[in-house]
């Protein structure tokens, strides 16, 4: 059986690198670590975390359905700060939700679509099952 040890990062498709690098760092805060639009990649952090914008013809997530999603942690403290910030900058909020006691994942969240409609998901999670703490 292959062990892994964790995420190395994540690509989401995009149609057009410089709209959506700028909606990853101007509107959810990601850092910018290296862009080659000619090439169509760029990579962001998002606290330790790598994100990769890839250029596609297309996206590979069902646009603007909320089952496959992105979902970046926000801190319990900025969550509503978060959600009134998206409204003050009139991203569309797709769903906004509190899952508690059996669900695997639990916490308040909020739901939007990035430039190209994959859904992102920003969540104040209070806990998560398959956690080892």
């Amino acid at each position: 059986m292959i062990k892994t040890k964790g995420v190395c990062h994540f690509t989401i498709a995009v149609t057009d690198t410089q709209i959506s690098t700028a909606f990853y760092t101007d509107i959810l805060g990601l850092k910018l670590l290296n862009a080659n639009h000619d090439r169509g990649m760029v990579f962001l952090d998002s606290a330790g975390d790598c994100i990769v914008l890839i250029k596609t013809n297309t996206t590979i997530s069902p646009v603007r359905q909320r089952d496959a999603h992105h979902a970046f942690h926000v801190d319990s403290d900025d969550f509503e700060s978060v959600v009134q910030e998206l409204k003050d900058k009139e991203i569309e909020i797709l769903l906004e939700d509190e899952r508690k006691d059996k669900a695997v994942v639990t916490g308040r969240s909020v739901y939007i679509p990035d430039p190209d409609g994959n859904v992102i998901e920003l969540v104040d999670m209070y806990s998560y099952a398959g956690s080892s703490a």
